[in-house]
Order: structure tokens, then sequence, then C-alpha cells
């Protein structure tokens, strides 16, 4: 080795300059304006009297914004009802990915079995099949059942997601073995390992698969529409579809009704910002 190789080595960073720093800024406002610009017009629109709605000219900033749009609203149909169904189902669908999904992730990452590579092939063949193929085999077995119009008849279906056992399986198979095999060596339980070691790693994971889970069913519309036939069991998107059609010309209470159905959704990415975005870092890692 010469002295020249002994140096150490200097890395080059590029300088940006103060140009190309504000040309960066300047992109990602406009970018971030777009964005939010439909967001805004939608939440300026549910605030505008009738008047302006029909008025030839939009109208950007109310002069008088009209709070009693939300409750003309819940009066003209029951949105109250169809945010409960959507909660209730979306809700209970969460859940059950959350509970079920890293379990079944765990088994495939971390045990052996025979037919286990041939079960999650299987797993994600699923992924395959588009929900058109599975609806009306779903349905005619609902019919039977009877749980057409009811709670059952929309969360059964969407109990396991086999995307969610895929994320999980990723996430829990570069979880070193070592600390399982010293729980075991300890006296733990399978259920205790799996509780106390594996699921305390999955926070990030587990705020993304919430995440999606719920915007996914809240924003669901072609299976509760065919899976209902009563105005009590109608979901959110449904019923303001149908408060569309019924009300074509009250814009401003349309807008106040696509509000109410963004704001769930809203509220769930900001509490689970931090772990999405470490979530989306960890797998970009692996």
């Amino acid at each position: 080795m010469t002295a020249l190789d002994a140096r150490p080595r200097v890395i080059r960073r590029e300088r940006l300059f103060p140009g190309d720093r504000a040309a960066s800024y300047l992109l990602l406002v406009a970018t971030a304006l777009l964005t939010v610009l439909p967001l805004l017009y939608m939440l300026s629109l549910a605030l505008q009297s009738d008047a302006e709605t029909f008025a030839g000219d939009p109208v950007l900033i109310p002069a008088v914004p009209q709070w009693e749009n939300f409750t003309r609203l819940f009066a003209a149909a029951p949105f109250g009802r169809f945010f409960l169904n959507s909660l209730i189902m979306a809700g209970a669908i969460t859940i059950s990915h959350l509970v079920f999904d890293p379990l079944v992730g765990y088994v495939f990452a971390k045990f052996e079995f025979p037919g286990k590579r041939i079960a999650f092939v299987a797993i994600l063949a699923t992924l395959m099949v588009p929900f058109f193929v599975r609806m009306l085999p779903i349905y005619a077995i609902f019919s039977q059942l009877g749980w057409i119009d009811t709670y059952q008849g929309l969360i059964v279906p969407f109990l396991i997601d086999a995307y969610g056992i895929f994320l999980m399986r990723q996430f829990i198979a570069p979880l070193p073995n070592e600390l399982m095999e010293a729980a075991r060596v300890d006296g733990a339980s399978e259920l205790r390992i799996y509780a106390q070691i594996i699921l305390p790693q999955l926070k990030p994971a587990l705020a993304v698969l919430g995440l999606f889970s719920f915007v996914f069913q809240w924003n669901e519309f072609l299976w509760p529409l065919i899976a209902t036939s009563s105005t009590e069991m109608r979901t959110m998107p449904i019923g303001l579809t149908l408060f569309n059609q019924e009300y074509f010309t009250q814009w401003n209470l349309t807008a106040a009704g696509a509000l109410i159905l963004f704001l769930p959704t809203a509220v769930l990415f900001v509490l689970t910002q931090r772990f999405l975005v470490r979530g989306i870092a960890l797998s970009g890692l692996k």
C-alpha cells in the first residue's frame, strides 16, 4: 500500500446554488397547491349559499360561510346512519386485518410446514383474481345464508386480506430468529413470543396496513351497493351518490357530504403519518 492509498478519501458533495434551491422549493409549493386546491374549493363550495352556488362565476371565498349547510344535509338524508354504517364496516374490517394478517404472516415467515410454499402462492394468487369474478358466488352464498342487507354481509368477505398477509410476512421475515429461540429457551409460549417480541417490531407496518385497509374499505362502493338494499344499511359513498342523484342541483350540500366523507381518512392519516413514513422507509431499505 502506498502513501497515496493510505490517505482518507474525500467524498465530494454537490452544492445546491441558491437559484436551484429556490426552484426546488417553488416546484414543491406548486405541487402542494395543485394537490390541495381541489380540497380547498370543496370546502369553499360546502360553505356557499344557494345563490353563490348557482352564480355564473365560481366563488372562491364565500361572503358569509353557511355552516348550516351541514344541518341541511343531515335533514335531507340520513347521513348519520350512512356514516355509522361506513364506520362499522371499515372499522371492523381494519381491526380484523390488524389481528389476523400479522398472525398469518408470522406463520409463513418463521415456521416450516409441509405445503408452505404452495399455500403462500395460493394466497398471493387471490390477488390476481378480480373481485368481479368472486362477487357473484359470494352474493349467491350470502343470499342463501340470509346475510344480504346485514352488517355481516358487508364485513365477512374482507375479513382477511392477501396483501396484508404478504406485507406482514415481508416485515417479519428479516427479524432475527435468535430472539425467538432465546424466548423459547426461557419457556415462553409461541403466543407470548408473537405478542411481546414480534408485534412491537411491527408498529410501522401495522400503521401502513391499518391506514390502507381503512381508506380502501371506507371508500368501497361496489360491494355495499350490491349487498345492501335498504336505506338504513347504505354506506357513505352510496348515500352520497343517491343524494346527488336526487338533489343534483344542490352542489353545496353535495360538497358538504363529500367533505364529511373525506374527514375520517384525513384524521387517520394525520394520526398515523409518523409511522407511515417510517414504514415506507423501512420497506425501501429492505
